[in-house]
């Protein structure tokens, strides 16, 4: 039946009208990223022969180039894993030329606990990619491909820096945070700039930059991770134990790899490996 201006023609009463749809605008936490589609695949393939090239350059050996490229992708899948695991997915990896990679999730996590576990899950599932690397050596005897699992094992060491935007820095600065907020800024601020002077000393002048830079933005409120729920104190201290142990695991893998192309006691093997991977991140010439 056709309505009227006062109802339907056969006395039924008209349905009201439908509310007008209006789109509601996505809220995030400040800081979150933005929602995308990730990097273009031309972007990525370019992004990481630019970074192959420049490490193939600055070590001059294709293998380890390559063996460092594996381990950064297998690093940043650590984080995709973890990021979809605690509802922050789908995650996507971005190659960024010169400097390395990062994963990014499609929203925050929803506690600072996730938060933890999604910054270590990278250096530790980044261990993983030493097994291949370690058997390829074991088949052909090649020294190369150990030193491209000693870079791959580094990468996961110096990603635990204490310093933003470094894995290290997302793991301890709840902890520091639990204490006092300003304790959790001082301190990765402090380790920020001694990051910058690190990279400047030792002549790695891009990522010096990229941590300048990195610092900076940290100064503004908010900017460190983003949560709806704090720490408690036992997660504090499950923080700082994980923290602790996959530091551990990283410089023993980076030492470990390197025994077999050391000559001598077992002892004196390990002090071996230990200078090279001090002299690797500049402590000593």
């Amino acid at each position: 039946m056709t309505d009227g201006p006062w109802g339907s023609r056969d006395g039924s009463t008209p349905a009201p009208p439908a509310p007008a749809q209006t789109s509601v605008p996505e809220t995030r936490t400040p800081g979150a990223p933005r929602v995308d589609k990730g990097q273009s695949l031309p972007w990525a393939i370019a992004s990481t022969l630019l970074l192959g090239g420049f490490l193939w350059f600055v070590t001059g050996s294709y293998v380890v180039a390559l063996c460092a490229i594996f381990g950064l992708f297998v690093h940043e899948y650590g984080h995709v894993l973890a990021m979809n695991r605690v509802g922050m997915g789908p995650a996507k990896i971005y190659i960024i030329p010169f400097l390395g990679g990062l994963a990014r999730g499609q929203r925050n996590p929803k506690t600072e606990w996730d938060g933890v576990l999604v910054s270590l899950a990278g250096p530790a599932f980044g261990l993983l990619a030493l097994i291949p690397v370690v058997g390829i050596w074991y088949a052909t005897g090649d020294a190369a491909w150990m030193m491209g699992g000693f870079f791959i094992a580094m990468i996961n060491l110096v990603n635990l820096a204490p310093a933003p935007p470094l894995d290290g820095s997302k793991a301890l600065g709840p902890v520091l945070a639990k204490i006092d907020p300003m304790v959790e800024k001082a301190a990765l601020i402090l380790m920020g700039g001694l990051a910058v002077w690190w990279g400047v000393t030792t002549g790695r002048y891009i990522l010096a930059v990229f941590l300048a830079i990195a610092v900076l933005g940290s100064l503004r409120q908010g900017a460190w991770r983003p949560g709806e729920r704090v720490l408690t104190w036992p997660e504090a201290g499950k923080s700082l134990a994980l923290f602790l142990l996959t530091a551990v695991l990283c410089l023993a893998a980076a030492i470990g790899v390197l025994l077999p192309l050391s000559e001598g006691t077992l002892v004196e093997r390990f002090w071996g490996g230990l200078h090279i991977a001090s002299r690797f991140i500049g402590i000593e010439g």
